[in-house]
């Protein structure tokens, strides 16, 4: 077993979900145990995670947002862009429901219904992945839900799970990554509303920061990461994550 050495790890810019769910709690030290390199995570929605990487702040981006990953490394700021695991986002709501939508396969439709109700929804608002997602399904809904910000559109600018307290207390529709509720703990009254679209599809990429932009990237030990995280050992151990028998992401590196 390598020894840590005490300067020789790497900082990873990260989602919410894969600290929230306990996966990086787990799969990091087997990471490290094989190669001696220790990991820092520094855990954020999706946007500030690549705007921090776009700064230099890190090695290594684990985030969920395709398009706006890719969009990173055309500009130059990452080296190449590998998918990793996914697994799918979910309405969650109160068992009493009040925009009928429970047991819905389709998640525009379900949003539709949402705001014809005027049914309370918390969103996220914070340019996160999981944000990314939901404003892209109001979009498809021909909602435009910022303009009822305040009303029943409730912007927590907060993490997931802390967006799902806010909107369990406020008896609201949250869309959630599905790993996020199922390690969540403070579900009390509520149930998974709309789930199994195609288009609640959930990605997560990831790209070593472009040490030509930063030359403090730690290169090295970044690609070793990747190749790690992509190979036969980190895929094993993605698919080993379960909480309560329930596998929280499917690996599917390339």
């Amino acid at each position: 077993m390598p020894t840590v050495a005490q300067n020789r790890f790497i900082v990873v810019q990260s989602t919410t979900s894969t600290q929230n769910s306990g996966l990086l709690d787990v799969i990091l030290p087997k990471f490290t145990d094989t190669t001696g390199i220790g990991v820092r995570v520094v855990a954020v929605g999706t946007g500030q995670a690549l705007k921090n990487a776009e700064n230099g702040d890190g090695d290594i981006l684990l985030v969920h947002a395709k398009a706006a990953e890719e969009k990173f490394v055309a500009d130059g700021w990452g080296v190449k862009r590998f998918d990793v695991m996914y697994n799918d986002f979910i309405v969650v709501g109160p068992a009493s429901d009040p925009a009928g939508i429970v047991g819905m396969h389709d998640a525009v439709s379900a949003f539709q219904k949402i705001a014809e109700n005027g049914a309370i929804f918390a969103s996220r608002g914070d340019e996160s992945g999981t944000h990314k997602a939901e404003l892209k399904l109001w979009s498809e809904a021909g909602i435009d839900a910022i303009a009822a910000s305040g009303t029943w559109y409730r912007e927590t600018g907060s993490g997931m799970g802390a967006t799902l307290n806010a909107g369990i207390g406020m008896g609201a529709y949250v869309l959630t990554d599905r790993a996020t509720w199922i390690s969540f703990g403070n579900k009390g009254h509520y149930i998974v509303a709309v789930e199994d679209d195609p288009k609640l599809f959930n990605q997560y990429g990831v790209i070593l920061v472009n040490p030509t932009r930063h030359p403090n990237v730690k290169a090295e030990e970044g690609q070793m990461f990747v190749d790690w995280l992509i190979g036969s050992e980190g895929q094993a151990a993605i698919a080993d994550y379960k909480i309560d028998g329930q596998q929280l992401f499917f690996p599917n590196a390339d």
